[in-house]
């Protein structure tokens, strides 16, 4: 992910204005769209980049132009520890919804309390972008994730997870990483690193087969053809999808959330895994369909 620093001060895009249905195959009902953000307009300074705004109204729409029944939203970076936005949209669409909160370690068992009532089953950590917080206090969060019965998303990239592995390994709760490890494709499916990202996947965590964009250059983001199917091949049963929707902190074309849903068909061309991808792993780790 490309978040220099001297682009805090020019807005990125906002996402592709006219989403539409995929035509290569049926959304199956209750799929899940597990990672997009909701922004306002408070901004930390630690920021990476400066988003424009991206209303929840917005966010539904694309579901709903889509096909997807459920969504994940995930709070962004560039929000700090600041969740009310995204826990204001969940309490105002609480069947519908989930999140992924960011929280300081000392936070308080009251805070943790108010983001459960408000639908937030995860917390989320981050290497890669300011206005948040990366593993150094990595037993903290498990401990909390823990007492929670949550889950622990990481945005990060396989050269990090190389290097917290181990420690990964030890965790007491799913860990879930974010954009298939936000991997250098060039460097192919051979990369020690990459290997170590599949093998935490055989040990136990999941992935988002998300932010194919950000990975590739190439007509239709056909090189991320094999990388794909490949964390599929290892957990088909951990494996789940995500819009990345509004692609913050992203300067490129932005995509059609179709395409990205035709670009799922490449990656699990089996209906049934694909469907399994969509709806019962997701529903499984985000707690839809357990009201």
């Amino acid at each position: 992910m490309d978040f220099g620093t001297d682009k805090i001060d020019r807005i990125c895009p906002g996402p592709n204005p006219g989403p539409t249905r995929p035509t290569r195959f049926t959304v199956p009902t209750g799929a899940v769209d597990t990672h997009a953000h909701v922004v306002g307009t408070h901004f930390v300074p630690e920021r990476s980049y400066t988003p424009p705004p991206a209303s929840a109204s917005d966010y539904l729409r694309m579901l709903d132009a889509t096909g997807m029944s459920y969504g994940v939203l995930v709070q962004i970076s560039v929000h700090g520890t600041d969740n009310r936005l995204m826990l204001d949209t969940l309490a105002a669409n609480a069947e519908r919804l989930r999140g992924v909160a960011v929280v300081a370690p000392d936070v308080a068992d009251t805070e943790l309390g108010v983001l459960a009532e408000h639908g937030v089953v995860g917390l989320r950590l981050n290497t890669l972008a300011g206005g948040g917080f990366g593993f150094d206090r990595i037993g903290r969060y498990d401990s909390i994730c823990r007492e929670m019965g949550w889950h622990l998303q990481l945005l990060t990239n396989t050269r990090h997870l190389a290097e917290a592995h181990t420690r990964l390994s030890k965790l007491s709760v799913p860990i879930v990483i974010d954009h298939m490890g936000d991997f250098d494709i060039s460097r192919g499916i051979t990369a020690p690193d990459w290997r170590i990202l599949l093998g935490l996947m055989a040990d136990g965590a999941w992935v988002k087969l998300s932010g194919a964009y950000r990975l590739s250059d190439a007509p239709s983001y056909s090189d991320t053809l094999a990388f794909a199917r490949s964390l599929i091949q290892t957990a088909p049963d951990r494996c789940v999808w995500g819009s990345d929707w509004p692609h913050v902190g992203f300067w490129g074309e932005m995509p059609n959330i179709a395409n990205l849903l035709h670009l799922l068909a490449e990656w699990a061309p089996t209906p049934a895994v694909r469907d399994t991808i969509l709806t019962t792993n997701a529903h499984r780790l985000y707690g839809f369909g357990s009201e």
